[in-house]
């Protein structure tokens, strides 16, 4: 009995047509036309471009490109069969967010392809903008050249980086603006007004072939470009402060520390102090403004001897209350000098004899400077009591 069910239902299965599925389909065939190739996806800014290559299939007569799930759709119409040209469709108005897109080819019969899917679609925006930052300056931003002319140097960008912008203000007072590449890691300014501010702004794509470059959100001020400036010694005065030590005679004044002279002088075309006292001693001067970026300082010692080769430089923009009535040789004098608010600039030694110029640099970041005070605490030649010295210089950074 068994046997006999197997053989009636073979003998059904094998009494059915091969084109009876036409009863599903209205009598007509089913027919695919050929899909795209090489589908891919450029990210944009609100945006994204969908690219392939088309079928050689000649009865493709558009595209229909579907996402969110079917939701939104868009049509384009073929143009070519021709395998290597490439279709592109670009869609607007899309959210920050990862796609995936459905492609079919349509023939003019309305039958669609084999579907295409382009995954992980990716769409930029206010998100991804917000993460870009401007390259940073490096670590020593800018170098000055001796004819005036400013390099500036930037890190290397940690991200696809295009451009940096750079903004200046040339000598004509005509702003103007420079690009730095993104493997180059400096940029020349030939023609700069200094004084005036730099500022940069970074360009980036999230990937090679995005559709848009994204700019960060603004210019960042580069650091101040600032050159050593002499100051201007025809503004230097005496300023004889409690502690001072005297002069040798009337025309061994202090002032002959700013009356110009290049190199070691001789008696009496020098400063030289009276021998009313013992190291250390101070001077004092007054600069006849107040600078807020004093960086450097060259002394010049006498021709012969008394030249200081250990001496300290201090600072400060305001005499109210600010002098103590202590000795410069008393142990105490540099504790009441900061507790008055002056400022030591510089603790300078010098190898040498103390005859030819030395400059030095000062403290980085000093405060606001007005007056000086030196105070000399050892001679070369080992004189205890007299300071002999030719010149003193000051530099600003402006």
């Amino acid at each position: 009995m068994r046997y006999l069910l197997v053989c009636v239902l073979l003998l059904v299965a094998c009494n059915k047509k091969p084109t009876d599925y036409r009863e599903f389909l209205n009598g007509t065939e089913l027919v695919y036309p050929g899909k795209v190739a090489n589908a891919m996806a450029l990210p944009g800014d609100g945006r994204l471009q969908l690219i392939w290559q088309p079928s050689p299939d000649q009865s493709i007569v558009k595209y229909t490109i579907f996402w969110n799930n079917g939701a939104d759709s868009l049509t384009i119409q073929s143009t070519t069969h021709n395998t290597s040209d490439t279709v592109r469709c670009t869609i607007p108005g899309l959210s920050e967010y990862v796609y995936t897109f459905i492609v079919y080819s349509y023939d003019d019969k309305g039958n669609r392809s084999v579907a295409t899917e382009i995954n992980n679609a990716r769409v930029y925006g206010s998100v991804y903008k917000a993460s870009l930052h401007n390259r940073l300056p490096d670590v020593e931003p800018y170098t000055i050249n001796d004819d005036n002319t400013v390099i500036l140097r930037f890190t290397t960008p940690d991200t696809v980086n295009i451009n940096t912008a750079v903004k200046y203000t040339n000598q004509g007072g005509t702003e103007t603006t420079v690009a730095l590449s993104p493997v180059a890691d400096s940029v020349k300014l030939t023609d700069y007004k200094f004084g005036t501010p730099v500022l940069y702004q970074s360009s980036y794509i999230p990937v090679t072939g995005a559709l848009d470059t994204f700019y960060t959100a603004r210019y960042d001020t580069f650091p101040a470009i600032l050159r050593l400036v002499q100051c201007d010694k025809s503004l230097f005065q005496e300023h004889n402060l409690w502690g001072d030590m005297g002069i040798y005679q009337s025309d061994t004044r202090v002032s002959k520390l700013w009356d110009g002279s290049v190199g070691p002088q001789d008696y009496p075309n020098i400063y030289h102090s009276d021998g009313n006292g013992s190291l250390p001693r101070v001077l004092s001067f007054d600069m006849g403004k107040v600078y807020n970026h004093l960086a450097a300082v060259e002394e010049t010692g006498r021709g012969c001897c008394n030249n200081p080769d250990h001496f300290e430089v201090w600072g400060i923009a305001d005499l109210t209350n600010a002098v103590p009535e202590v000795n410069s040789n008393d142990a105490g004098w540099k504790t009441a000098m900061q507790s008055k608010g002056w400022t030591l600039l510089k603790e300078v030694t010098r190898t040498d004899n103390g005859n030819a110029a030395f400059k030095t640099n000062l403290i980085d970041n000093p405060p606001p400077v007005r007056y000086i005070r030196i105070r000399v605490l050892h001679d070369a030649n080992g004189e205890n009591s007299y300071v002999n010295m030719s010149e003193i210089t000051f530099w600003n950074k402006e």
